[in-house]
């Protein structure tokens, strides 16, 4: 998935997979997952996606300071 946010491109294809955390199972309306990349050029981000009744219905990239990037990974 790619998407620019704030003139800045954000693409699962060319960033580099840093951790996944799952919520619940495949199938499961409230399940999500919460993968962090990170941009060739430093930037982290969020790919998401989850069933229906998940915080993330939708798939979507969402951006993440360098400074939260910690509080993310030891909490998932």
């Amino acid at each position: 998935m790619k998407k620019v946010i704030c003139k800045k491109e954000y693409d699962t294809d060319t960033a580099t997979l840093i951790q996944k955390y799952t919520y619940s199972y495949f199938g499961d309306p409230k399940g999500y997952e919460e993968l962090l990349f990170q941009t060739p050029g430093g930037l982290y981000f969020l790919y998401v996606r989850g069933g229906e009744d998940s915080p993330y219905p939708c798939e979507d990239i969402l951006r993440l300071a360098k400074t939260k990037v910690s509080d993310w990974m030891e909490n998932h």
